[in-house]
């Protein structure tokens, strides 16, 4: 019977420990009786045809000659398989970074070269290179807020499996910088949108103490309803991992409310002025004739003026609009003019 040859071998590099499986290539395999790796049996072996057979190295260090053997015969060719040391990463530099990853770090440790892969809690670097043995530098992927564990891998394992180096991810501090609208009612449930930048993953958003329902559209607006709260200013926040957001300011209303008007009656052409008294007409937005907008002036929190617009001879119903509601109605009562 021919003796076995050995013409490559894949990987032929690999860990101190052993345990990887190599792809032996070359002939005369059928009937194989042993497999070696410097003299020392293969952990374990299987042929898969007269051409090819698998093994599994034992440990080892070094480079040695993998040889197969069938019956009497021993193959000679000098095919070497490389033992290859764990590395370790002893340090990385910065130490943190944001959520949103793309830094760039740098490595240290031992047995770096050849590697193959880095990674912070098993999430790829999004590149890295290999400077030397003894330093990598790489750009970091996003991850959560909290601590990541950074290995690398190589052909001869993955670094500090049992205490890997961390590096942090840190959460940006939320800001705002606007709110639309900043006015509502006091009795709550008015839209609002928040803009400011770090709003991923917020937590809450509050109006002093009261927390509203919210909902993040992106790392720059979160649009809420806002909670009931006492008449009056309220700091609006956003917490998020990061922290919590410079406060802006919301201003609560009561609904406006009317209690008369003077005259109460008037022509049904357009002109005639109205005095309206009531209450929370500061902000007064709008008034309204029967659904048509009349100009006005507000004259204090409980006294405005309206120009009546033109309508049909009849009764019509007067409300005011401000950011915290319509008030109630009053009747006003155009009268048509003589004929002639």
């Amino acid at each position: 019977m021919a003796a076995p040859t050995v013409s490559s071998i894949s990987p032929n590099q690999g860990p101190s420990s052993g345990g990887n499986i190599v792809t032996v290539t070359g002939t005369g395999f059928t009937g194989a009786t042993a497999v070696q790796f410097g003299g020392r049996a293969a952990t374990s072996f299987t042929v898969l045809s007269g051409t090819q057979l698998t093994a599994v190295p034992p440990s080892g260090t070094g480079a040695v000659n993998l040889t197969v053997t069938t019956g009497q015969s021993t193959s000679t060719q000098t095919v070497t398989y490389t033992y290859v040391a764990a590395p370790a990463v002893s340090g990385v530099t910065p130490g943190q970074g944001p959520v949103s990853g793309g830094i760039t770090v740098t490595l240290t440790g031992t047995n770096l070269s050849g590697a193959t892969g880095v990674f912070f809690d098993g999430v790829a670097a999004t590149s890295f290179t290999v400077l030397s043995a003894t330093r990598i530098i790489g750009v970091t992927p996003a991850h959560a807020a909290g601590a990541a564990a950074v290995t690398v891998t190589t052909p001869g394992g993955t670094s500090n499996p049992d205490d890997p180096s961390t590096y942090f991810y840190y959460a940006p501090v939320p800001s705002l910088t606007h709110i639309e609208s900043p006015a509502g009612p006091s009795v709550g449930g008015a839209a609002a949108t928040l803009t400011g930048s770090g709003l991923l993953n917020a937590t809450a958003v509050r109006f002093d103490t009261a927390a509203a329902s919210f909902t993040v559209v992106s790392a720059t607006r979160i649009t809420v309803v806002t909670p009931a709260h006492a008449a009056g200013a309220a700091a609006v926040t956003v917490i998020t991992p990061g922290g919590t957001s410079n406060p802006l300011g919301y201003v609560y209303l009561d609904a406006p409310t009317l209690t008369s008007v003077t005259p109460d009656q008037g022509p049904a052409y357009a002109g005639a002025v109205v005095a309206l008294t009531g209450t929370n007409l500061t902000t007064t937005t709008g008034v309204d004739f029967g659904g048509v907008p009349a100009a006005f002036t507000v004259l204090s929190p409980t006294s405005a003026t309206a120009v009546a617009p033109a309508g049909a001879a009849g009764a019509v119903t007067i409300t005011v609009t401000t950011p915290a509601g319509v008030s109630n109605g009053l009747t006003y009562t155009r009268i048509a003019g003589p004929a002639i």
